[in-house]
């Protein structure tokens, strides 16, 4: 994986997990907005899911146990065969 696309992957995770962690740990007044939403806490939680869950993916990739570009392929074969 080159660096641009590690970058892009890491961002991609980072933003899934902050959507992720955003619910967890609030209370909420009537109107449904959070009482004290702790976003220091919730964004170096995020930072730590992502860097976890992005050395899992970037592990995968580097060891070729998932190739996207095999995928890729086999999705292009499927596309002109049908």
């Amino acid at each position: 994986m080159g660096i641009v696309t590690g970058i892009i992957v890491f961002l991609l995770i980072w933003w899934t997990s902050l959507f992720m962690v955003l619910p967890f740990g609030h209370k909420r007044e009537g109107d449904g907005t959070p009482v004290k939403p702790n976003m220091k806490k919730k964004l170096l939680w995020t930072t730590l899911l992502a860097v976890i869950l992005w050395g899992i993916v970037f592990s995968l990739i580097e060891a070729d146990i998932v190739s996207f570009r095999e995928i890729a392929d086999h999705m292009i074969e499927e596309d002109y065969t049908e």
